[in-house]
């Protein structure tokens, strides 16, 4: 019997500055034809196909070898070329000659914090070194996750979170198990996230914006007038954009500029409330634009550059941390009410909740501040709360995995259990709802390490999105084989 014929292609493009870094490689082995494709020096995502032949799969192979070779793809050895360098905020943080802050506790996940978001039950907080940690609002810890790269933000979408890390996925943490939701071009040197509705919206190095559906379809990408995208904000009617020029505003189905407006130092954070977008800058201000055409209502003068601000939700309030482990709060017309230290590195990002500010810093910390008017007048006469120090114990570090449980077809589907179904879409796996109730011609953001077309499996809970036109599964997955 004559041995099947085992080829493989591998090729990279690699560009010169903030270009593109990222390999392909085709495996034909009779008649499968498995595709590899990622950024240079990692493992990068595998899809396989099979076919009626022999024949048929060498000339599919031939096909996406000659497609890549002619977008600029060459031959090369695997592991010669390395891994880009990603790009990390670096903070010179100093200490602050302000009073200390009135912290409540303040818990330490063991490398630089970026990522912060706080709900209704819980803190979340990412960091450097891929850890997710899920506290109470009262800083017990609950659980970990254990993510492949650092974490750069953590956002919420409705009742899903996701973190965006530096291996330019983003991870959906709404499930005991991190599942990928979405993956970025190569080429992408991601800088910030943000998600509506399920369009993500990502900003750059280059200082260009993306927008890309919730099937991970890239949508439309803008340049700004600057660089350095270190702001990205999403809602209903737009993105809005900040670089080291300023803050930009574009339509959010079709990227159309909708105003732009110049900063007084480069954006280097920004934040959103209904009607206004507030951003940090360089030059240690905090600008309030309107978001309806940008128009200026109000500035806050910080005693240095922000890195990261953020509000009440009233807007009766304006916070911002500076690089100097200093955050302060402005009234709404621009009157500075408060300045103090945080004790524990600058704040990378904040939020404000229930009269807290939840601070994520260098030195890796998560720390809630008591941001109530007594307390803070407490703490300018030197008066402080007793900060607990928060541990996380032994927690298991849940890790992303590539596939989901098994349970047989016979099983019986929990009463509160959803049944889809990957069908294959031209290139694509799209995954459609089977169980009665939900419209069949809606997609179903689905984990998309997971995807087997064909397959059919057992989500714990479907939901449709807040605009419509589509599902998101949450919870538990389970496959039935």
């Amino acid at each position: 019997m004559p041995a099947v014929a085992d080829t493989t292609t591998y090729l990279e493009l690699s560009e010169e500055g903030a270009g593109a870094h990222k390999f392909y490689e085709v495996r034909h082995l009779g008649t499968e034809v498995t595709v590899g494709y990622g950024r240079i020096g990692d493992a990068g995502q595998t899809r396989t196909t099979r076919f009626a032949t022999p024949e048929k799969a060498a000339a599919a192979a031939s096909r996406k070898v000659a497609e890549k070779v002619r977008k600029g793809y060459a031959p090369a050895v695997r592991g010669v070329r390395q891994r880009r360098p990603v790009t990390r905020r670096e903070i010179v943080s100093t200490r602050s000659t302000a009073r200390q802050a009135p912290v409540l506790w303040r818990f330490r996940s063991g490398a630089p914090a970026f990522g912060v978001f706080v709900g209704e039950d819980h803190a979340w907080v990412g960091n450097q070194a891929g850890d997710v940690y899920t506290l109470t609002h009262d800083g017990e810890v609950t659980s970990r996750f254990g993510l492949p790269d650092g974490v750069k933000c953590i956002v919420a979408d409705d009742f899903w979170i996701y973190a965006g890390c530096d291996d330019g996925r983003v991870y959906d943490l709404s499930g005991k198990v991190p599942h990928v939701a979405y993956e970025i071009a190569e080429d992408v040197d991601i800088y910030w996230l943000d998600i509506h509705d399920g369009g993500l919206g990502v900003s750059d190095a280059r200082g260009g914006v993306t927008l890309i559906d919730h099937e991970d379809e890239y949508q439309w990408r803008r340049s700004g007038r600057g660089s350095s995208a270190w702001m990205v904000r999403c809602d209903d009617d737009g993105v809005f954009h900040g670089d080291s020029y300023g803050v930009s505003m574009y339509g959010a189905d079709d990227g159309t500029p909708v105003w732009s407006a110049h900063t007084d130092g480069a954006v280097l954070f920004g934040w959103q409330e209904a009607d206004e977008v507030f951003a940090g800058t360089s030059r240690g201000w905090v600008h309030r634009l309107a978001k309806a055409d940008g128009t200026s209502r109000g500035r806050y003068r910080c005693d240095a550059p922000v890195f990261s601000c953020a509000t009440s939700p009233d807007g009766r309030y304006v916070f911002a941390g500076d690089n100097h482990s200093s955050v302060y709060c402005f009234a709404a017309d621009g009157t500075r009410l408060w300045k103090l230290g945080t004790g524990c590195g600058s704040a990378y990002s904040m939020q404000y909740r229930d009269e807290r500010l939840y601070l994520v810093t260098t030195d890796g910390s998560l720390a809630c501040v008591d941001a109530s008017e007594s307390a803070v007048r407490d703490a300018e006469g030197g008066h402080l709360p007793q900060t607990a120090d928060v541990k996380a114990g032994s927690l298991e570090r849940v890790t992303p995995r590539t596939s989901a449980e098994a349970v047989p077809v016979s099983a019986a589907v929990p009463a509160d259990g959803v049944v889809v179904e990957c069908v294959q879409d031209g290139a694509r796996t799209r995954v459609r709802v089977v169980s009665p109730g939900y419209d069949a011609a809606w997609h179903v953001q689905f984990p998309k390490d997971i995807r087997v077309p064909g397959a059919r499996y057992v989500v714990t809970e479907v939901r449709e999105s807040g605009r419509g036109g589509f599902y998101r599964a949450r919870g538990d997955i389970r496959r039935l084989v």
